[in-house]
Formats: structure tokens, C-alpha cells, sequence
């Protein structure tokens, strides 16, 4: 089967880094997948891919010059089956595939920040064949936030994560930072967004509760700070230098050494308003590293049930750093959550199980 995978830009956040993986992995399920590619800072990764990237660069929100291109790329390779990741990306893929007989499938990651993207979603959701939807608990979510009511074309396919790239290339974060080998180390992975998606706010307010307990404590902050979040940004620095934090808190920007930076942590923790299934989340429960989410319902999905991380009420830092410090007290506890979640990681949020799911689905989509 060939597949085109279109994408709106490369940012790098989960689903391009599904995407990714998909790519690297694909042909060992039958696929040969393709890329249809914006601007974004894993373009490049996407080149090195070993896949063909078709750079492509919308100019309008609905532009008939971008969905004419991808109408010229559908026929000339022969594409079977299109997958987009955006309502945006769906639209103009619709309109290229028009008496094509080519389906159009739409991953939901979970995220629909706008009035605009909420039309879309609702014009695009009946007429793609199929919906793939990251996270049961989605489904409820786009009903009660948005009104979005999915409808019999549609399935749960979780994330997946290729765990060959997260073997820890050998950099010391410790070192790097002069953080002490011994000192108790938190992290969290997620980029900052004008929106109200990622929480690292709440995890600053726990640190000075953490730090009484654990005064040689870290944490660090992995993640861009996306246009418009600047201000957010700006108050988690501010909170943090106000409560004399700035010597127990790193601010490290984008990275591409997450296997470095999981092996170094003791503490995952994924504080957040609003998620699909994170990547992220994803890639520490199979890096063996305990967990600490709120209690969203995708995140609860995510720890099944709750029964793999501990959780917190989102926005309550208090609580927050209850569970962080009732971790950092108790190493079996740390072991034994770290090595249940690993497990349960293993057998559903692996690319090889994205794949086999993934390939079911489109030969389902395709003339018999």
C-alpha cells in the first residue's frame, strides 16, 4: 500500500513525531509511505527519513493551489490511502482525492483550539472515510467541549512510540547541568502553548513544597515556547525566580536528546489542561521512568485507570507535590510503578503496535 501522510507543518510535537516513526517502520508492515510536508523544525528529519518528502507550503486557509499540488502528488505516485493529522490538512486532501476514489483518513490528536478548527473538524468528519481518534476518552471530550459528534466511521488506534530510539545515546544531563548524581531529579517534556493545553505553571507552584522536603531537588522544563505563549513562559520564570527557585529550575528550550534526558530523571511528570494521547507520556512509561500526570481523562486512559502513574487534580499543585514527594520518599514504589507502566506501555503504545492496527484499517478502506 502506499500512503501519503500529509502535514500541515513540522513542528516538533507528538503527532509529527508519530509520523516519524511511522516512517522509519512502515515498510515492515507493508506500507511505503510518502510525505507531504509545511515548514517546521523536523523538516530535515523528515528528509533524512530514508522516505520522499514533498515540501509543500499553504498560503491560504482554504488554497486551491496547495490541494491542487497534492492532487498532482496523489496521481502521479499512485497513492492508495491519504492520512492527515489536521481538520485543515483533511479539507484540502478531500478536494485533491475529489473522483480520485482514493480514501482520506483524519488522525484527531486531541487538540481543537479554535472556532475556525472546530467548523472544519465538523464540515470534514462525515466525509473522510475514516476517523481515527488517538484516545477513547476523545470521543467524550470533542462532544462535551465542542459539540463534535463522531460517527460510525471511526476507531481508537492509540499512539506509538519506535522504542529503538529511545536508547540514551550516551550524554550526561546531569553533567551538563552540574546537577549532583545523587540529587533528586523531575522533569517534564511539553512545549508551551497559547492555549490552555500544557500546565507547567502548577508543577513551578509544587517546588517550593517539593524543595522543603528534598532541598537539593531539580527539575527541569524541555519544550519551545510557541508564538503567543511568551507571556506564559514569562510567568513560570517569574514565579520561579520570585520564590527563589532559579538555582532548582532549568529551562531548556527545544531538545532532540529525550533519551539522554529520560535516562537522567527520576520523575516524570506531565501536568496538563488538555491532551489527545501524549507522545511524551508515551515515551517514559516505555523508558521505565515512574509517572505523575493530572487527572484528565486521556491521561487516565493513558495509565490505565490510574493504575500506572499517580495522579493529581489538574491545577492543584499542592497535591502535585504530595505525589512527588511520596515518590522521592519511597524508591520501591518509584521501581514498581516505573516497571508496571513499562509493561503496559509495551503492549499498547509501541509503533509495532500503532502499525499492525494502522494497516488493518486502511486494507479495510480499499477495494477488495
Amino acid at each position: 500500500m502506499k500512503i501519503l501522510h500529509v502535514l500541515d507543518s513540522v513542528n516538533r510535537g507528538g503527532a509529527e513525531t508519530l509520523v516519524l516513526d511511522v516512517c522509519r517502520n512502515a515498510a515492515a508492515f507493508g506500507m511505503e509511505v510518502m510525505i507531504a510536508a509545511g515548514d517546521g523544525p523536523l523538516l530535515t528529519e523528515f528528509a533524512n527519513s530514508g522516505r520522499p518528502l514533498f515540501h509543500l507550503k499553504r498560503k491560504l486557509p482554504f488554497d486551491p493551489l496547495h490541494a491542487a499540488k497534492l492532487r498532482r502528488i496523489i496521481r502521479s505516485n499512485a497513492i492508495d490511502v491519504v492520512h492527515t493529522h489536521q481538520a485543515v490538512d483533511a479539507l484540502h486532501s478531500l478536494a485533491a482525492a475529489a473522483g480520485l476514489k482514493v480514501p482520506v483518513v483524519l488522525s484527531h490528536h486531541g487538540i481543537v483550539p479554535d472556532a475556525k478548527n472546530r467548523l472544519t473538524t465538523k464540515f470534514v468528519l462525515s466525509r473522510v472515510a475514516h476517523n481515527i481518534v488517538v484516545a477513547g476518552t476523545i470521543l467524550r471530550q470533542y462532544e462535551d467541549l465542542y459539540g463534535i459528534r463522531f460517527g460510525s466511521n471511526t476507531s481508537v488506534i492509540y499512539n506509538g512510540v519506535d522504542t529503538s530510539r529511545l536508547s540514551p545515546e550516551g550524554g550526561d544531563m546531569r553533567v551538563e547541568l552540574g546537577i549532583a548524581h545523587d540529587a533528586p531529579l523531575i522533569g517534564m517534556i511539553g512545549n508551551f502553548y497559547p492555549e490552555r493545553r500544557k500546565d507547567q505553571l502548577t508543577v513551578c507552584r509544587a517546588l517550593p513544597q517539593v524543595l522543603e522536603h528534598f532541598p537539593a531537588a531539580k527539575c527541569l522544563f524541555i519544550g519551545g515556547v510557541e508564538p503567543g505563549a511568551e507571556a506564559k513562559f514569562e510567568e513560570c520564570r517569574r514565579f520561579c525566580d520570585d520564590n527563589g527557585l532559579g538555582g532548582n529550575v532549568y529551562f531548556l528550550g527545544r531538545r532532540s536528546d529525550v533519551p539522554d534526558l529520560l535516562s537522567a530523571l527520576d520523575i516524570f511528570v506531565f501536568s496538563s489542561f488538555q491532551e489527545g494521547l501524549p507522545i511524551a507520556l508515551n515515551e517514559a512509561m516505555l523508558s521505565g521512568v515512574p509517572t505523575v500526570v493530572s487527572d484528565i481523562p486521556p491521561l487516565i486512559e493513558a495509565s490505565a485507570s490510574g493504575k500506572y502513574s499517580l495522579v493529581f487534580p489538574v491545577g492543584d499543585a499542592a497535591a502535585l507535590a504530595e505525589r512527588v514527594i511520596s515518590l522521592l520518599s519511597d524508591p520501591e514504589l518509584r521501581s514498581d510503578l516505573a516497571e508496571k507502566a513499562h509493561q503496559f506501555a509495551g503492549e499498547n503504545f509501541t509503533i509495532e503496535a500503532h502499525l499492525t492496527k494502522l494497516g488493518e484499517l486502511y486494507r479495510s478502506l480499499l477495494p477488495a
